[in-house]
Order: structure tokens, then C-alpha cells, then sequence
């Protein structure tokens, strides 16, 4: 399982939060941290394998290389949700980069986002890559910049900021 957000010290069993919130509005973090904790005791669930010629994930050959990052493979399909919704709901340029990072330490995939080398007109002027990495869906490499470009429709002083950090309006 991969956690993506930090903090909250949040009790299940009691229903109180430390934080004074209920079981219930304390959010998928919490949550996720007490599925975390039933998980300790039961195998780790991998994603399951892509319909043969439909994608290029190189899975099979990811899990019989001996000492191989399988990190990615912790992504199942409803981890893969939750992520889409958080990175739906970013909202700030720090909040992405922060989410960047914690693909990056906890799946190993690394994105990286930029503006195009001409001018941006829309969101899709803004390229979204993955570095090279077995295991990562042709699906997933898809849907997370879809995601991105969804949070920055609604909140387009994201793209703003990520256009500004890359130098766009020069030195006027």
C-alpha cells in the first residue's frame, strides 16, 4: 500500500481524533492508515497483471529480476484511485511538487512537468513525462497528468505558478 499524505494521529477504535474530529470526517488518511495497519499482518497486494498486448508495463519481467524496485507494483488498481483523487484536488504548486516527491519515495516513479518550448496556450501546453520505469501501466502514465491537468482547469494559478517557476515571462 502507499501512503501519500503525512500526519494525523487519529485513533479508529475510540472514534476521536486527536485532532477533535470524528472517525468520520477525519479523511482518506486516516483511513489509510488503519488499512496500513491490518495490512502489516497479511502479504502485500500487488497490482494485478494488464491483459496480454494491451499494455507495455514490462511486469512479469519486473517481478523475475532478482533485486528489482518493485515499489510501483504496490499501486493496485484502488490505490490508484485514491491517488487520481488527491491529485485532483492539489491545491497549490507546492501541493504538487510535495506529491511529486511522495510518488517519487514511495513508488519510485519520478514525473516531471514542464512548460512546452513554445508558448502555452492550455494545459495541454504543459508536458508531463515519466522517467523510464518497469512496471508503470500504460494506463497509469495516462491518467496521473490527466489528474494534474483536471486540478489545474480548477485552480489555474497552479499552472500559473509552475509557468512562473520555469522563468516564463522573463526578466520584465
Amino acid at each position: 500500500m502507499v501512503i501519500l499524505a503525512s500526519g494525523g494521529n487519529c485513533c479508529e477504535l475510540t472514534g476521536v481524533c486527536v485532532t477533535g474530529k470524528s472517525a468520520d470526517s477525519r479523511g482518506w488518511a486516516a483511513r489509510f492508515a488503519m488499512a496500513m495497519i491490518r495490512a502489516m499482518n497479511s502479504p502485500l497486494l500487488l497490482r494485478n497483471p494488464c491483459p496480454p498486448g494491451a499494455c507495455d508495463c514490462q511486469r512479469d519481467e519486473l517481478l523475475d529480476r532478482p533485486g528489482a524496485d518493485t515499489r510501483v507494483l504496490l499501486l493496485t488498481r484502488q490505490e490508484e484511485q485514491r491517488l487520481l483523487e488527491r491529485l485532483e484536488n492539489l491545491q497549490s504548486l507546492e501541493d504538487l511538487e510535495r506529491m511529486q516527491q511522495r510518488m517519487f519515495e514511495q513508488l519510485g516513479i519520478r514525473l516531471h512537468i514542464e512548460p512546452a518550448h513554445g508558448e502555452v496556450r492550455s494545459m495541454r501546453g504543459i508536458h508531463m513525462h515519466f522517467d523510464t520505469h518497469p512496471g508503470l501501466c500504460r494506463k497509469t502514465r495516462q491518467s496521473i497528468p490527466a489528474a494534474i491537468r483536471r486540478a489545474m482547469e480548477k485552480r489555474p494559478e497552479i499552472a500559473w505558478r509552475l509557468l512562473d517557476s520555469f522563468d516564463l515571462f522573463g526578466d520584465l
